[in-house]
């Protein structure tokens, strides 16, 4: 199954060139479950023969996760919102999601939103629907999208390296495909304990401590 969907994907890629690796992307990056992962290696891979730039696939696939996530973020700030506020003041005793559950949302992505933002858009799983806490919570936008960028930029460069890289080996890249989803839990584990650690310090050393 893997094996076709990346050649279907060669081949429609080629044909839409650039402006296919952003719609794909954005289609990945919002609710749809289309994994980047047989997005941006087969376009990678054509860069290698010569058929696309890498900075280009590189730069595509940023873009099309920004737009994406954009459109997952306002869909949450302006439909979602409402109508979780409207739940919770009805039902929301009832599961535990009260108005004031919806405040500390707000609260804890005005705090942490920017880690939990970059270290979303690195997990598998959870890069699509990070957005949608963020504009429950109304994030900063501007700082939604930088970190947003970051995350995917750093996400979307190694799945371009190894498509250029082992494209051609399609049994390879999909063992280190793999292997690079497990270094980078690993990575975005080390990055939340660090920073859990730096945010205690912080409060510690705050004189309102």
């Amino acid at each position: 199954m893997f094996y076709q969907i990346v050649h279907f994907l060669l081949e429609t890629i080629g044909r839409l060139g650039y402006p296919g690796i952003v719609v794909l992307m954005a289609l990945e990056s919002s609710f749809f479950p289309f994994p980047s992962e047989v997005i941006i290696p087969p376009a990678a891979y054509l860069a290698s023969k010569g058929e696309f730039s890498l900075l280009g696939v590189i730069a595509c696939g940023v873009l099309g996760s920004l737009l994406g996530a954009w459109f997952n973020y306002f869909l949450a700030l302006k439909l979602g919102r409402p109508v979780l506020e409207r739940m919770a003041l009805r039902w929301g005793r009832y599961f535990f999601f009260t108005p004031e559950v919806l405040r500390k949302v707000e609260s804890f992505f005005e705090r942490h939103g920017h880690i939990s933002t970059f270290v979303g858009r690195l997990l598998p799983g959870i890069r699509q629907y990070i957005s949608l806490p963020a504009g429950l919570g109304r994030m900063n936008f501007l700082l939604f999208s930088f970190y947003t960028a970051l995350g995917s930029a750093i996400w979307v460069s190694v799945l371009a390296a190894l498509g250029y890289l082992l494209g051609s080996n399609e049994a390879l890249l999909k063992r280190w495909l793999h292997k690079t989803s497990l270094l980078l839990v690993l990575f975005c584990l080390l990055l939340v304990v660090s920073y859990l650690f730096w945010h205690r310090r912080r409060v510690e050393k705050s004189p309102e401590a």
